[in-house]
């Protein structure tokens, strides 16, 4: 039996295809716009580039937006897995069937927060009449395109090396104590991550845009373990169930997208002005707001899940 006989892996992987095509045809049209590009010209030529320039945005719109959703649908296919290989439980057991499945989920991660930074420079070159940030922008197109070639390679690696004879790890065994990092505890963890977040909320309040980059990026970590080993085990009401993924099955009215998505957002929206100032040295602060209403939101259900734990049997796990 083969991972491919799976009907989702096989529409993912043809989806990723045909983005992938896309994202080439684009690709080779922006290595014509970028070496021939002149603004200041009135030729036929350079009036050709710019109506080019438009086709190639309304392309790379449309691949980008859908490589958003297909990394949720790539996401639902791991759950959908849990049932095909053998000892996995959940989302964990899939992910680490072998080594190359962190690294891919590592690196689809890191290609939606660069297709988002894409995004926002595309929009505001786009707002100007004369394309100020046409060749930066392509650049960072060019090196996401690469990103997204390795992306489908590592995805051909993964599916394919998939077990289906030898039972993987569960999520008990992958996430089992000691797990957390520098040797912290769960007290301390979680009073990092309060801390850690009042801190990104004033930041952002001030519109200190490279403390909120750098504050955001280890808020991401410290989430990571608190969310895991800590406030996890409030969302399933036991004290050795210790899993990222069960939180996104519907055994738990799939709370974990919130949780997991908004502190996506919440990063995101943290470090891009950041980002954007180094590249456009343009101010988009007002991003900052929005890392606060959604870090906020992680922080409430979360917090939700373990007062409530406490009002129902009046201990801590």
């Amino acid at each position: 039996m083969s991972i491919f006989l799976s009907n989702e892996i096989i529409v993912f992987l043809l989806i990723e295809l045909i983005l992938i095509v896309l994202m080439a045809i684009s690709q080779v049209n922006i290595v014509s716009i970028v070496r021939h590009w002149d603004f200041d010209a009135t030729t036929p030529l350079q009036y050709a580039l710019e109506k080019k320039n438009y086709l190639v945005n309304t392309i790379l719109y449309f691949t980008l937006t859908c490589k958003v959703i297909l990394f949720l649908f790539f996401i639902q296919s791991l759950n959908s897995l849990a049932g095909i290989v053998p000892g996995a439980m959940c989302s964990a057991g899939v992910v680490g069937a072998n080594h190359y499945g962190n690294a891919l989920l590592l690196l689809k991660l890191l290609l939606i927060f660069g297709f988002g930074l894409w995004l926002i420079v595309n929009k505001l070159d786009l707002a100007s009449i004369i394309f100020p940030y046409l060749k930066r922008k392509y650049l960072l197109f060019t090196l996401l395109f690469v990103g997204v070639l390795g992306e489908f390679v590592l995805e051909i690696l993964y599916f394919s090396n998939i077990p289906l004879t030898v039972p993987v790890f569960c999520c008990s065994v992958v996430f089992q104590a000691p797990k957390l990092p520098f040797g912290y505890t769960q007290t301390l963890l979680v009073l990092f991550f309060y801390t850690l977040f009042g801190v990104i909320v004033l930041f952002n309040t001030l519109k200190q845009t490279m403390a909120s980059f750098t504050c955001n990026l280890l808020f991401l970590f410290i989430a990571y373990y608190a969310i895991t080993y800590f406030f996890g085990l409030y969302v399933y009401e036991m004290p050795n169930h210790k899993c990222p993924y069960c939180m996104l099955q519907k055994e738990y009215y799939y709370i974990g997208y919130f949780i997991w998505g908004s502190l996506f957002l919440g990063i995101f929206f943290g470090i891009m002005p950041f980002l954007i100032e180094r590249i456009t040295q343009k101010s988009y602060v007002y991003l900052l707001k929005y890392s606060s209403i959604c870090l906020t939101i992680t922080a409430l259900i979360c917090s939700f899940y373990v007062v409530r734990y406490y009002l129902m049997t009046g201990v801590f796990l």
